[in-house]
């Protein structure tokens, strides 16, 4: 396996069940207002728990994911509308525009449980063949300028 540089980030433990939580930053309201203009907080985390279902089955994009993150959340270059309600797939070009990475994101928004934050779901890879597929058939609701 490839040795790549890994991006760091702040781990917190989640105060209701001690689960450890990943702080991602903040998300960009120009861009994600286009998935849910109702939102409760900027912060987007990934769980230990998620991270694990990454790795487990969606290992492909597992070291990509982990290695982009920032870049995919702050810098997308699509993002489409998911069948789940405050949810998009949020999609970046990578290696070299021969694949591209996709993290499900889910929007907080006023009518969930307090405490709750923006989330990353899961991840996973797909060809270029498949984003133009996506690009035609599904709802495309932000793409880059």
């Amino acid at each position: 396996m490839e040795n790549k540089t890994v991006r760091t980030v702040e781990c917190i433990p989640y105060e209701n069940n001690n689960a450890v939580i990943y702080s991602l930053g903040t998300l960009d309201w120009k861009i994600y207002g286009s998935i849910s203009e109702d939102h409760i907080t900027d912060e987007v985390i990934i769980t230990g728990k998620q991270l694990a279902h990454i790795r487990e089955r969606h290992s492909e994009a597992y070291i990509d994911m982990l290695s982009h993150i920032k870049d995919i959340l702050d810098d997308p270059d699509y993002i489409i509308k998911d069948k789940r309600p405050n949810t998009g797939l949020v999609i970046k070009r990578i290696n070299e525009e021969k694949e591209s990475s996709l993290l499900v994101l889910k929007i907080s928004t006023t009518g969930e449980q307090k405490g709750h934050k923006n989330s990353i779901i899961t991840s996973w890879k797909i060809t270029e063949k498949r984003l133009k597929n996506y690009l035609k058939n599904k709802d495309v609701i932000y793409i880059k300028e």
